[in-house]
Order: C-alpha cells, then structure tokens, then sequence
C-alpha cells in the first residue's frame, strides 16, 4: 500500500477515522510554536477551499480554526464572541453592504 504524506494539522479524530478505513495513521503532536504555525497555515487553507467553491460547511471549518487559534492565545471562544459584537455596535456589520468609494478632504 503507497504511503501518502500530508504533514499536516488535523482534527483530532481524524487518525480514529483513517484507522477506520483500515490504514494506518502516522502522527506526533506538535509543539505550542509549531502549532500556531500550523494554525496559521490551516486557516489560510480553509479560506481558500471556502473561496473555491462558497460551500457553508467551509465556513464552519473556518470557524473552528478561529476558535483553536483563540485559545491558543488565550482567548476563549466566548470572550472572543463578545469582542466580535463589541465591533458591530462601534462599527456596524456588513448586513447593508456598503462600499466605501473614496473619502474626500
């Protein structure tokens, strides 16, 4: 059987499911600098599969990337929820799709 390397951050049950189908995972644990490299890295794939094929579930897997990433920076999920509602009552969303032409002086 070929061997396919990947290199790769993962979920974590992902070698449970690889197992399943009856080959056999090689993995390690990364350490805290490498796994925010990693992190990093995994985000701008997920955006990127997201921006091939505007798929939702693609979104969700940007989401879960954002929330490892929070608490790899202390952050949980939550405090980050409460800065992201803190920005649309300062700021605004993007529900009236506004572009902004130029601002003149």
């Amino acid at each position: 059987m070929p061997t396919e390397r990947h290199d790769k951050l993962v979920r974590d049950r992902i070698p449970e499911i690889v197992s399943a189908s009856g080959a056999r995972p090689e993995t390690r644990v990364a350490d805290p600098v490498e796994f925010r490299a990693l992190l990093r890295a995994k985000l701008v794939e997920e955006v990127y599969e997201f921006l091939e094929d505007e798929n939702p579930a693609e979104l969700a897997d940007i989401l879960e990337v954002v929330r490892a990433l929070a608490v790899d920076l202390s952050t949980e999920p939550d405090e980050l929820e409460r800065m992201r509602k803190k920005k649309v009552t300062e700021r605004g969303s993007y529900a009236e799709r506004i572009v902004l032409l130029a601002v003149h002086s």
